[in-house]
């Protein structure tokens, strides 16, 4: 019965730490749009902007809502996939989901400053900022992920394939964002290319050939 009761309670502790988790992350997403702010069209306007044209004109902010939108969807989905597979936690396990919170909770930041500069002289750098905290972001994910495999965190009983499939999908991640950030150097539309190019691959299903 001390066994059951040990279990039972090392299962309560995954469930508090998943479901801070999902509120941080949560109001992360949510605050995202705030960045997509109403335009304000003067009646009579001399130059004769409408409101159409004023819409048009946020692009950048739609651009910056819908990439990490799925950015942050995707990191989401992700730490629902591996809690699946966690059967207790331990303290340096929190601490490490707490630097990932805290790295995904900032993402607006960066998000608002690629909607504001994008198009303008400033973008390149806009872009570079944009580009390497999600890189940073991506190898704080790793490394939670490779301490819950060092420190025997993973159910025995786990799917093992499952298991492989995350390892090949995290390992992808860093050289991915890390290519993306050198085009963002380059050239900073190429960066944001493959941002999006990597976010659509990570919603292809577990079982593809990702």
């Amino acid at each position: 019965m001390a066994i059951v009761r040990g279990l039972a309670g090392n299962d309560r502790d995954t469930s508090r730490l998943e479901a801070f988790s999902d509120g941080v992350i949560a109001i992360a997403i949510t605050l995202l749009i705030l960045e997509v702010r109403v335009p304000h069209v003067n009646e009579g306007e001399l130059d004769g902007q409408s409101l159409w044209s004023a819409l048009g004109d946020l692009w950048p902010s739609y651009l910056g809502y819908g990439l990490s939108f799925a950015v942050i969807g995707i990191m989401w989905a992700n730490h629902h996939a591996i809690f699946k597979h966690i059967v207790r936690t331990t303290h340096y396990l929190v601490l490490l989901n707490l630097l990932l919170l805290f790295m995904i909770a900032f993402i607006p930041f960066p998000t608002a400053l690629l909607a504001e500069y994008l198009t303008h002289d400033n973008e390149r750098t806009a872009v570079i900022v944009y580009a390497a905290w999600i890189l940073a972001t991506a190898l704080v994910y790793n490394g939670l992920w490779r301490y819950v495999r060092t420190a025997g965190l993973i159910d025995p009983e786990t799917d093992h394939t499952a298991v492989a499939t995350i390892n090949r999908r995290f390992n992808m991640g860093p050289a991915g964002y890390l290519i993306a950030l050198i085009a963002a150097i380059i050239w900073p539309p190429a960066g944001l290319a493959l941002q999006a190019i990597l976010a659509l691959l990570y919603v292809l299903p577990e079982n593809s050939k990702l």
